[in-house]
């Protein structure tokens, strides 16, 4: 009996499909990996479950510093969404970009060690001889927010160490290797009994935006603009306030 002729890989595909989701064939949810800052942590972790519970969809966050997220992606690392900590840290991938939405806002405080030692009562102290501060460096969303408010108030600040996010900066306060710094209010959520915070008020305070895009060479362009859309609804709205997180 003569051997049985090969089938092309095309059609080999085609029937293998009816059997296995091989072939480049796909099979299952969608997975999208979502870029985010780390200030949206604990949030972000809690409406990608629920998106993904509810729309069949697997969402995937690696999350850390703005800058560096943005220089992963310029490195060719693959994402379908990018979130960052404010418009100017987009910029450089604005072009790999499609429309930004603010999806939350923020504001900043100032944490110090637990019970305030350092005696700090706003920002004016920040520039006190002696007093060890933490900023986040100019090239970070949190450290230009920083700057801006304390530009606002003429105040020259020294810091004694510049760091890549406000995590970064509340881990110093932390473990008791600086006084003060600036961070987001909601990261003071979770620094515990680790550290204290003190306002700054309303009129020197700045609002802090954080814009959500898709990826335009993304792998799944229209389920990321749907995620985005969503983060956008009440029930996104409610886990967000929660967290402590405005509205956009």
């Amino acid at each position: 009996m003569p051997p049985r002729p090969l089938l092309p890989r095309s059609v080999a595909c085609v029937a293998a499909l009816l059997l296995t989701p091989g072939c480049g064939g796909s099979s299952g949810p969608v997975t999208l990996t979502v870029f985010a800052t780390s200030a949206l942590t604990e949030a972000l972790t809690e409406l990608g479950g629920r998106y993904g519970r509810s729309h069949d969809v697997r969402v995937r966050f690696v999350f850390g510093g703005s800058s560096e997220l943005v220089e992963r992606l310029r490195d060719r690392q693959r994402a379908d969404v990018l979130v960052t900590g404010d418009e100017t840290a987009m910029q450089p991938v604005a072009d790999d970009v499609g429309r930004r939405r603010v999806i939350a806002r923020n504001s900043l405080t100032i944490a110090v060690a637990p019970g305030n030692p350092a005696g700090v009562r706003g920002l004016t102290d920040l520039g006190r001889p002696g007093l060890r501060v933490v900023l986040g460096s100019a090239t970070s969303p949190v450290g230009r927010y920083a700057r801006r408010v304390l530009d606002g108030e003429r105040l020259a600040v020294r810091p004694v160490s510049e760091e890549i996010g406000a995590r970064s900066v509340l881990t110093r306060i932390r473990t008791g290797e600086a006084d003060a710094g600036i961070v987001y209010i909601t990261d003071m959520r979770s620094a515990g009994a680790a550290a204290s915070s003190v306002a700054i008020p309303a009129d020197q305070n700045t609002t802090v935006a954080y814009p959500a895009a898709a990826l335009v060479d993304g792998d799944h362009e229209e389920a990321a603009e749907a995620l985005i859309a969503w983060l956008g609804s009440a029930e996104a709205r409610g886990v967000l306030h929660r967290h402590g997180f405005a509205s956009p």
